[in-house]
């Protein structure tokens, strides 16, 4: 199989390494970047910044963008606005990467890891809905763990891969629950959950704008919420706590040094402008790949280690389809193909380590995971680049 995949990649890109995904600057991105260094405005202070932030509300239609310095200061800031403390608990997936349990963390709270659904790779309503039943009991307001007299403040679904997860329902135990939806929306700038970008049905949404991601400030992040408190709250912890004064050092709370630098949202809202030829281009690759597997599936001489499964949107949604990915039926099959394409020059990855097997999250609560570790031993990500 490994044969025919590597045939039909270089067809796209010729001889030589092949990278996962790589960013592209097709646009405004060197003037709008030459213009802030023109400017001597490259840190926090700029136009670029509220221009960046405006941009991007208007673009996943929310009311409020705050721009940080990437995402997993989003994701943290987003749990302190909405008054996750020490000693709560979060739940979460065990499949993400670990910037999604390092942001709980840094509240000084737990993760409680719970399984995935296998069609959309992201947090299971079902799931929590079990776990809940079992485990938490309501007290005077509040979502308590009967096992562990912990408050279960909030829950962060993470949309794998660019696919949303079943967000309604999520959402709808949540509020039985008392207890508050966030989004981990780092990898899903521009996937739709039924119509609207995903981001709006969680209360507070984070993103991401890596070097790898749908488009990127080379490192950075953005809050989105509805939340007019909520979001004035969250860009004053972002710049410090400092309080508005013409040349006064006043600051009224612990705050974080989190503010976006001017000279990266430059690059980010030129990227911005161009983001549907990206999805586009995303889409056209997307039709490739999965004509390449239906073909190879079908062919007089497939064999078992042919069946492959490429993972396409949910019904409900229209995914970015930020990494392209198929699962393998063994782990065997998905070690393998690792093996063979990383020594081609051809740069493949598995999914991320299940964050409660990672040394410092093995205490954490989990349910059984089945999902999660299938996923875990059988997913592979194929390169995802447009120039393919």
């Amino acid at each position: 199989m490994f044969k025919q995949f590597e045939s039909f990649v270089r067809s796209m890109t010729g001889e030589g390494f092949v990278p996962l995904h790589t960013p592209q600057f097709n646009g405004n991105e060197k003037a709008y970047v030459v213009d802030t260094i023109d400017s001597t405005f490259v840190s926090s202070v700029g136009a670029y910044v509220t221009d960046f932030e405006l941009a991007m509300a208007k673009y996943t239609g929310v009311k409020h963008a705050i721009a940080v310095t990437n995402g997993t200061a989003a994701l943290h800031l987003s749990l302190i606005g909405v008054g996750v403390q020490s000693g709560d608990e979060v739940i979460t997936q065990a499949l993400t990467f670990v910037a999604t349990s390092n942001a709980i963390h840094y509240c000084q709270a737990s993760p409680v890891y719970l399984d995935v659904d296998a069609d959309t790779m992201g947090l299971s309503p079902t799931a929590v809905k079990d776990w809940l039943l079992q485990n938490a009991v309501i007290e005077n307001g509040s979502c308590i763990n009967r096992h562990t007299r912990a408050k279960i403040s909030a829950c962060v679904v993470m949309h794998t891969f660019g696919h949303p997860a079943r967000l309604d329902e999520l959402k709808m135990v949540c509020d039985e629950y008392g207890i508050i939806l966030v989004e981990d929306a780092a990898e899903s700038l521009g996937s739709l959950y039924k119509g609207k970008h995903t981001g709006q049905v969680g209360k507070v949404a984070a993103l991401s704008f890596n070097g790898n991601k749908i488009i990127t400030t080379g490192g950075g992040g953005m809050i989105l919420t509805n939340d007019s408190e909520l979001a004035q709250q969250l860009k004053h912890l972002s710049t410090t706590a400092k309080v508005a004064h013409p040349w006064q050092y006043e600051h009224d709370q612990i705050g974080y040094n989190y503010r976006m630098p001017n000279l990266n949202a430059a690059l980010g809202l030129a990227q911005l402008e161009g983001i549907e030829s990206e999805l586009a281009a995303k889409q056209e690759l997307t039709l490739r790949y999965k004509g390449f597997f239906e073909q190879l599936a079908n062919s007089d001489d497939s064999s078992s280690a042919d069946r492959v499964q490429f993972i396409e949107q949910p019904d409900f949604a229209c995914s970015n389809y930020w990494l392209q990915t198929i699962k393998f039926e063994s782990r065997e099959q998905q070690q393998a193909f690792l093996a063979q394409s990383n020594e081609a020059g051809i740069m493949t990855r598995p999914i991320w380590q299940l964050n409660n097997t990672l040394p410092m999250y093995r205490h954490c609560q989990t349910d059984e995971l089945i999902n999660s570790i299938d996923l875990a031993n059988t997913i592979v990500n194929i390169p995802s680049s447009i120039r393919l």
